[in-house]
């Protein structure tokens, strides 16, 4: 078959063409500016690719099916023609993986608001090591695994992030809606995504929608800890559910948690017995979460009844996804980490994890409000909270602040509020200005200094500057 995906080079649209070249389909695709390093790899597996969008040129091609990514709607002119034509086959990206590769698979579907890429690196790392033979699709750069997609065995198991962001201009329904999960994991539930949901009980209410196509031989593994979590979880009646958690009355317990400069530990219970004990370099107890439920989910899958036949070795050397936590700079004076966090919960659990790996350090947060829910007011009053957790905190200019008008989210006034709690908060005018101030400061002494960059963008190219040059 030959597919044209339209949007070739995103994250998402490209790990999938890679997919479908591994099962041997012919493939093609259009993209604005095609980059390394998708388009390296893309080109290496002998995908296509067409630079621009050509209705021309896609009714010359006519393939036998068009994937229409979420760069494209109304408007985009090979669209239009697909809709004006009505004589070609189209369809979203997250249907082509159900009807193309996951509808004959036993798929360990990872959801919730947090988390999603570390825990299905993690799940997929589980797995392989056991034997599992799994394909994957990650939704970042994994460093434990030798690429972000990979289609495992024939009818095997696979493990795929289910995100809960709309699938396609003419398909508003979340993409893991599509996903036909066996087990699923729901590590957490808050409000995000203020572009497409309304407030929490819209996430809720698409939350509700994947539990109920888990089948009655699945099961959801889901996280015991969170109240939002409890709430969706507590009318499913037909499937299992499996909790896990740091309280007692969950099924798979995370127990002895310690953190400290030379890493973190943790023992993971199984029905009340030792499953084995974690000894690893990830921060914090939000990542043992994950952990616990990667191991408790890829175990189930494997065995329904009992999850410990899963060996929990490879967690001692996982290194996570690049952009989670990584650690760019790392000398006695100063540690330099780059992170993916774009809601204030994920920057509140870092800070508080930074605090206990690196005591003693001044703790200096560099924050870019850059994605749609993060570039708006809605979530201001928590980010400024979290950032109250550093000595210092930088907040650049929110991104396409021209577009938000007063709905954008006000750096120079959560910066003011910082420094009147005691802390220091900036607001430079610009992610350069950003960065001047900041090397400025760290050179001003040889003040022990942890400097973490929170933004799920390139702010600006200054992390790997700043980086290189102090």
């Amino acid at each position: 078959m030959r597919i044209y995906f339209m949007g070739v080079c995103g994250t998402a649209m490209g790990n999938a063409a890679l997919l479908m070249r591994a099962l041997g389909h012919e493939v093609m695709g259009s993209d604005v500016g095609a980059y390394p390093p998708m388009s390296d790899h893309l080109r290496a597996a002998g995908v296509e690719i067409l630079e621009g969008w050509d209705a021309a040129r896609l009714e010359k091609l006519r393939p036998d099916l068009v994937v229409v990514g979420n760069v494209a709607s109304r408007g985009h002119p090979e669209v239009e023609w697909l809709l004006e034509k009505r004589s070609q086959a189209y369809v979203s990206l997250p249907e082509l993986l159900r009807t193309r590769l996951l509808c004959d698979r036993r798929n360990l579907v990872v959801a919730g608001t947090h988390g999603k890429t570390t825990t299905t690196c993690m799940a997929a790392v589980l797995l392989k090591a056991n034997g599992g033979e799994p394909g994957w699709l990650v939704g970042g750069v994994p460093r434990d695994l030798p690429d972000s997609s990979h289609p495992g065995r024939s009818g095997g198991p696979f493990v795929i992030e289910g995100d809960e962001y709309d699938t396609a201009f003419f398909d508003k329904r979340s993409k893991f809606i599509q996903y036909l999960p066996h087990v699923l994991a729901v590590n957490n539930c808050e409000f995000d995504h203020a572009d497409i949901f309304r407030d929490l009980e819209d996430v809720l209410r698409t939350f509700s929608h994947v539990l109920r196509i888990v089948p009655r031989d699945g099961v959801v593994v889901a996280n015991g800890d969170d109240a939002n979590v409890a709430r969706l979880v507590g009318p499913v009646s037909w499937a299992p559910v499996v909790r896990v958690g740091t309280g007692a009355g969950n099924d798979a317990v995370i127990a002895d948690f310690r953190e400290s400069a030379e890493g973190s530990s943790f023992t993971l219970l199984w029905k009340g017995r030792e499953w084995g004990r974690v000894k690893w370099a990830l921060p914090g107890l939000f990542n043992a979460r994950n952990a616990a439920m990667a191991a408790v989910s890829a175990g189930l899958l494997l065995d329904s009844r009992d999850p410990t036949r899963l060996r929990l070795d490879a967690l001692a050397g996982f290194q996570g996804v690049q952009r989670r936590q990584q650690v760019l700079v790392d000398r006695p004076e100063l540690t330099v980490i780059e992170d993916f966090g774009h809601h204030p919960t994920a920057l509140d659990l870092t800070l508080e994890s930074l605090r206990a790996r690196y005591p003693g350090r001044r703790l200096v947060a560099c924050f870019e409000p850059r994605s749609n829910t993060a570039a708006r007011k809605v979530m201001q009053d928590g980010f400024r909270e979290a950032l109250k957790q550093a000595d210092v905190a930088f907040l650049a200019p929110p991104h396409r602040a021209e577009k938000l008008g007063e709905e954008r989210f006000d750096s120079a006034g959560v910066a003011a509020a910082i420094t009147a709690a005691g802390k220091q908060g900036f607001a430079p005018a610009s992610n350069d200005a950003l960065f001047a101030e900041l090397t400025a400061l760290v050179k001003s002494d040889r003040t022990p200094r942890c400097v973490v960059f929170f933004s799920n963008g390139a702010f600006g190219g200054i992390i790997q500057k700043f980086a290189q040059s102090i």
